[in-house]
């Protein structure tokens, strides 16, 4: 949902033509996860935010994010998507159950709500994941930066996050209760 593309390791799921014409007429359902390294009492102590560049040299920060494929089931898509950004020692450590913390939806006019994309409307299931290994970002990202709650929320990084993903990020630390 980042206007920036992550390389599909699966190009056979829909051509670019179909993908785009899809995009145009239906709601596109994705994972996103916000990773984070919690402390020994089970507490936020950092929250990990991907750095990205654009075609045109832009950077931006993002969370773990991709499709759902046709045939996949969510926890399927969601360890894909961790794997892929974040790199198969990353060691995610997923929820009990699927129920994301968010249901967001971003939308393709912005302004009518906080998250926009323009290339579509998507609804993205949205999880906080603790993980433990040792992440080494992987497709488009540059580098994954780990920072407390408070940085992360801080106006300098929100700035930095794009489709109106800082709030979320604000919602996430909420409801793990990390802000204090």
């Amino acid at each position: 949902m980042a206007t920036l593309r992550t390389p599909d390791p699966n190009p056979g799921w829909l051509s670019e033509l179909a993908l785009q014409e899809t995009r145009a007429r239906v709601p596109m359902l994705y994972v996103e996860a916000i990773p984070v390294r919690l402390d020994d009492t089970g507490r936020i102590e950092h929250v990990g935010l991907l750095l990205r560049g654009s075609a045109t040299g832009e950077m931006s920060r993002s969370f773990v994010s991709g499709r759902v494929f046709y045939g996949e089931s969510v926890r399927e898509a969601l360890m894909r998507n961790l794997e892929k950004d974040l790199g198969p020692a990353a060691f995610p450590r997923l929820p009990v159950s699927t129920v994301p913390f968010s249901v967001a939806e971003y939308l393709p006019v912005p302004g009518v709500s906080p998250l926009h994309d323009p290339r579509q409307h998507a609804v993205a299931l949205t999880y906080v994941v603790p993980v433990v290994g040792e992440c080494d970002p992987r497709q488009d990202a540059l580098e994954l930066t780990w920072l407390t709650p408070q940085e992360a929320v801080d106006a300098s990084i929100a700035a930095e996050l794009d489709g109106g993903r800082a709030h979320l990020l604000r919602q996430a630390l909420a409801y793990a209760e990390a802000l204090g």
